[in-house]
């Protein structure tokens, strides 16, 4: 390992994939709390909720910081992901930090039976109210989505208020990040996409009155860093080409806005003809390499350097391909050490 520092802490994110059990959850954060990782944040999907893994995580650790990246804006009320930080802010002694997001239709719709309707409006007002409730001031809001009156939370408010930052992929949602919210979640970005992006959040910031610096940017990086360097980029594609196939068109029409509109319409028609191979092959090493950093561990510590070293950065989150186990997974933390 080389001792040349980096322009961005490094953090994680766990596995999107199901894993074999809550436990194997909490010693990945251990085994990187032990590696020196600042945070280990814990995506929601349709699988284990969050709010009941991220207690035991915080149960298991001391000094990691913990938090959830993204709880969606719709399966839960916007008092009850306040009420949910503050116990979980009290559980792991002040080192929560929240994230929320609309996702995406598919989920949305698909799984929590809700219409995906006005998404940034929503994602504004469940900031507004969070930390409404989290001040400990009587809850009486008169917004576009929610209409709230009357009460305020029973227990005290943690004397340290979780941040909490909003995920965007979009101009839009992007600045909307930069406007109101503690900090911007990114995914499936290209160093040039988001050197885009970040245009956008700084004119969030601005129409906000704020500082840049008190919005913090952290992007969500697939990692897989094996001595089989050929296998961790055969995972790493497969894993670009489902985000861009398989999960509704957000990733798609994302990927198209930084270049590659016509790769992006080619991984989701092919996916969505079930040639998952095909789609798979699509993701070619120059794209790969624009989203991921995957291969062997050296090339992998060179790829993730190019992301860490983006103005405007403040962390990178180590997340694995979906089909990486739990041993790659423990490969990718200790080659990525920071």
């Amino acid at each position: 390992m080389t001792d040349e520092p980096t322009a961005a802490d490094r953090t994680v994110h766990l596995p999107v994939a199901a894993q074999p059990s809550v436990e194997t959850l909490v010693d990945l954060t251990r085994r990187a709390e032990d590696l020196g990782y600042e945070r280990a944040w814990l995506p929601e999907t349709w699988g284990r909720d969050a709010v009941t893994t991220l207690t035991s995580m915080a149960h298991g650790t001391e000094r990691i910081g913990i938090g959830p990246s993204v709880l969606n804006v719709y399966s839960r009320s916007p008092a009850l992901i306040a009420q949910s930080a503050a116990t979980l802010q009290e559980v792991a002694d002040g080192r929560l930090r929240v994230a929320v997001g609309p996702s995406g239709p598919a989920v949305i719709e698909g799984w929590h039976g809700v219409d995906f309707d006005r998404p940034l409006r929503r994602t504004r007002e469940y900031i507004d109210v969070y930390r409404t409730v989290l001040d400990g001031e009587t809850l009486n809001y008169d917004g576009d989505v929610f209409d709230l009156a009357g009460f305020r939370l029973r227990c005290d408010p943690p004397e340290q208020v979780p941040p909490i930052d909003a995920a965007g992929m979009g101009p839009k949602a992007v600045e909307l990040c930069g406007r109101f919210a503690d900090g911007w979640h990114a995914i499936v970005f290209t160093p040039e996409g988001l050197r885009d992006r970040l245009g956008d959040l700084r004119r969030g910031v601005e129409l906000g009155g704020r500082d840049i610096d008190d919005v913090r940017v952290t992007l969500s990086l697939p990692c897989c860093a094996l001595d089989d360097g050929e296998r961790a980029r055969e995972l790493g594609a497969e894993h670009c080409a489902f985000y861009i196939g398989g999960m509704g068109t957000y990733y798609r029409d994302s990927l198209a806005r930084q270049g590659y509109e016509d790769t992006a319409h080619e991984v989701a028609t092919a996916w969505a003809n079930g040639d998952r191979d095909r789609a798979v092959e699509l993701v070619d090493d120059a794209l790969l390499d624009d989203l991921a950093a995957v291969g062997t561990p050296d090339e992998v510590r060179d790829r993730i350097r190019t992301f860490e070293s983006i103005d405007g950065v403040d962390a990178v989150a180590v997340s694995f391909p979906r089909a990486a186990t739990v041993d790659d997974a423990r490969q990718t933390l200790d080659a990525l050490e920071p």
